[in-house]
């Protein structure tokens, strides 16, 4: 061992009560000084000298060595040097070079400290000792210049730089010191530091600026935890509130947000939104992201303690950020406490980090990307496989029978990327409004509906896309229909209720706005040119288009997502289709293409039968009334749900009495998240809210 870093730090400290554990940018002073130590290329070990258990724990978890420091050399008049020299001793070390490094200083640059060390093992000095540049003119208190002639006013740059002591770090060799008993003999060298590092830490109030400087010295540095709890105002937004002329509250967030959340749960990281309030904003905010939230809590540091421990998360592996001061209680319960930079200045000096995007403005983006960075990459592994059709036999009549549900014949499910959004087992249920022909040819009816699915927090809205020459059937296209629109031909009538480029342009900037994706079922061959020329996400094939094998194999060259729905179909027509798309970015709907459903036509079970036949992601697309079945198939494991949406059920059209109005739509996707949260794991555990009641209630018998 060449080098030896030595931190001195005693518990008792008269200007700051336990300075050394004082926290700045959300780490005790002592845990900043070893890693500054551990950072620096030259140095080989660290040690804490310490009489306090406090501070011993605190460094060893930092990963340095402890030396127990006695009492005679504790007290206010022990000298540095001597801490250094036990130390050595302690350990019976003799190192060539020897660095007695302060915890007083919050900001030491492990390049500074090396470099100093660097002269010692050079022998370009015996000690070194690190000082601020100045070209400060000093006075005594008498009015006598000290380093400067009073009658002769230099300029600065005539000046030569002298230096002030700040403290941070002395190098030593070994020897000298040994031989003089203390840090400075021999040929003495010092190494400049910046002024912002300068700082040394003797009261209160030097304390409070490093705090403050903190988020600007310190450098950024990967958050690896296992969850992400947030406040929800001035993180999510910038906390302040927007109230229309109903008197509905709108909130300005950031759509980066939204991204980065989804990367959190890619790499498996959980996350959750706590909030004071209880606000439908909040809510919805929380739908769009796909994350549990829990509102209107008056004591969000119990409620925190509840969800680590049904988790099973180790508190030190959590990142908590906050803004206000009700956010000190959840910061404290946690590792990776975090605040805004706009957060109350308590806040921020509780903080072990502060982000420098304020809240609405990607703030939780930031912290997503931080904690992303910490995480191995997951590589993404496309298995490229044809359905096993094998698993069929034929029955006395030539036809062949499904074998999906006999032993072996599953799959593992795998999940399947539609934009920034993973579909699949394990993720949120990927809700669709589809919008379909319910716009009636009109773009303010479409992009209300836009508004319907944003509002209750859908992720997507799908339309369909027709060439009305190519789809409307040769006896159909003079047939006299009587429409909104006076009488015309029901060819007329299917090209007076088609969007074209301008109005699907308009669409997808509005979409865009709204945080929504969108896409369309195409009914025949142009309509996918038509849809890959406005960039779609994904296609969906609707159940009429199964047997559509052109149209299939011009999807499939797409190389987008496929969304597979599969009402009025065989498994042998289902075989066929998937035969052609295959099943890399397969997403299969289980649907009855029954318009409204009844229940005894739903046949969920068949969510299984497809999951296990294909091994794709599978969901649901309805046409029943009400909400019953389309949340009983999320139970059943729909991964995706897909229900036609509508302003009013007795609108003119084919499919609005079939179709959610605003209030069912928005009922639907909360109870879905409802249903996401309470599946839980399968693991059986007494629950915190369960102890109360067990030990008042439980008669235990031998």
């Amino acid at each position: 061992m060449r080098v030896l870093a030595v931190v001195p730090a005693r518990g008792g400290s008269a200007g700051v009560p336990l300075k050394n554990l004082a926290l700045v940018g959300g780490l005790p002073l002592v845990t900043r000084a070893v890693r500054a130590c551990l950072r620096a290329e030259l140095v080989d070990q660290v040690v804490v000298s310490t009489d306090h258990a406090g501070i011993a724990e605190t460094a060893r978890q930092a990963g340095a060595v402890v030396v127990d420091r006695p009492e005679e050399l504790s007290g206010a008049t022990a000298s540095s040097e001597s801490a250094v020299l036990h130390a050595l001793d302690a350990l019976g070390a003799d190192p060539e070079v020897v660095v007695l490094v302060q915890c007083t200083s919050a900001f030491i640059d492990p390049d500074d400290l090396s470099a100093a060390v660097r002269k010692v093992l050079d022998g370009e000095a015996d000690s070194v000792v690190s000082g601020l540049p100045t070209h400060e003119f000093l006075w005594t208190a008498t009015g006598a210049g000290i380093n400067h002639d009073p009658a002769v006013r230099q300029r600065r740059q005539d000046r030569d730089a002298q230096f002030r002591e700040n403290g941070a770090f002395y190098v030593m060799r070994t020897s000298g010191l040994r031989e003089h008993g203390h840090r400075f003999f021999g040929e003495v060298a010092v190494q400049p530091v910046p002024p912002q590092h300068a700082i040394e830490i003797d009261n209160p109030e030097d304390l409070e600026l490093v705090r403050a400087l903190a988020p600007f010295i310190d450098q950024p540095e990967p958050i690896d935890v296992d969850a992400v709890i947030t406040d929800f105002d001035g993180v999510h937004t910038d906390d302040r509130a927007y109230v229309d002329s109903d008197g509905r509250e709108m909130v300005l967030v950031s759509r980066s947000d939204g991204m980065g959340v989804s990367l959190l749960k890619r790499s498996g990281v959980k996350v959750l939104v706590m909030s004071t309030e209880h606000n439908p904003v909040v809510a919805a905010r929380a739908r769009k992201l796909g994350v549990p939230v829990l509102q209107g809590l008056a004591d969000k540091r119990t409620v925190l303690r509840d969800w680590l421990t049904i988790e099973g998360l180790d508190p030190a592996r959590v990142a908590y950020v906050g803004n206000d001061v009700n956010d000190l209680g959840p910061m404290a319960e946690v590792g990776w406490p975090v605040a805004t930079p706009d957060a109350h200045p308590r806040v921020r000096a509780a903080a072990r980090t502060v982000l420098t995007r304020p809240g609405g403005s990607g703030a939780v983006r930031e912290l997503c990307d931080r904690v992303v960075a910490a995480r191995p990459e997951v590589p993404v592994v496309e298995v490229k496989e044809r359905p096993r059709l094998g698993l069929e036999r034929r029955s006395s009549g030539g036809e062949r029978e499904g074998r999906a549900n006999e032993p072996g014949s599953g799959r593992d499910h795998k999940r399947v990327a539609i934009g920034d959004v993973l579909v699949g087992d394990g993720e949120p249920v990927y809700v669709i409004g589809e919008i379909g022909i319910n716009h009636n040819g009109d773009l303010d009816i479409a992009r209300r509906l836009i508004d319907v699915a944003a509002d209750a927090g859908c992720q997507a809205v799908k339309f369909q896309k027709r060439t009305p020459a190519i789809c409307v059937p040769e006896e159909q296209k003079g047939q006299i229909r009587q429409t909104p629109w006076g009488e015309m031909t029901y060819l007329e009538y299917k090209e007076r209720t088609e969007f074209g480029y301008d109005e699907y342009r308009q669409i997808a900037k509005y979409c865009d706005e709204r945080g929504l994706h969108w896409f369309a079922s195409p009914w025949d061959v142009p309509s996918v040119e038509f849809l890959e020329e406005m960039d779609v996400l994904v296609h969906k094939v609707a159940s009429a288009s199964v047997a559509d094998h052109e149209m299939l194999r011009v999807l499939a060259a797409t190389g987008k997502p496929i969304i597979l729905s599969t009402g009025m179909s065989t498994l042998s027509e289902i075989d066929a289709a998937v035969e052609i798309l295959g099943t890399d970015k397969l997403i299969m709907m289980h649907a009855t293409s029954t318009y409204p459903l009844p229940p005894e036509e739903a046949n969920l079970r068949t969510i299984t039968t497809l999951k296990e036949r294909y091994g794709v992601p599978v969901g649901y697309s309805g046409h029943e009334r009400g909400l019953q079945i389309s949340l009983a198939a999320v139970t059943l494991g729909a991964v995706t749900v897909e229900r036609h949406i509508t302003l009013d059920r007795t609108m003119w059209g084919s499919d609005h009495a079939a179709s959610l109005e605003p209030a069912g739509l928005e009922h639907l996707v909360r109870d879905i998240r409802i249903i996401e949260q309470a599946m839980g794991d399968g693991v059986k555990r007494v629950f915190p809210g369960e102890e109360a009641p067990k030990a008042r209630l439980r008669r235990v018998t031998v």
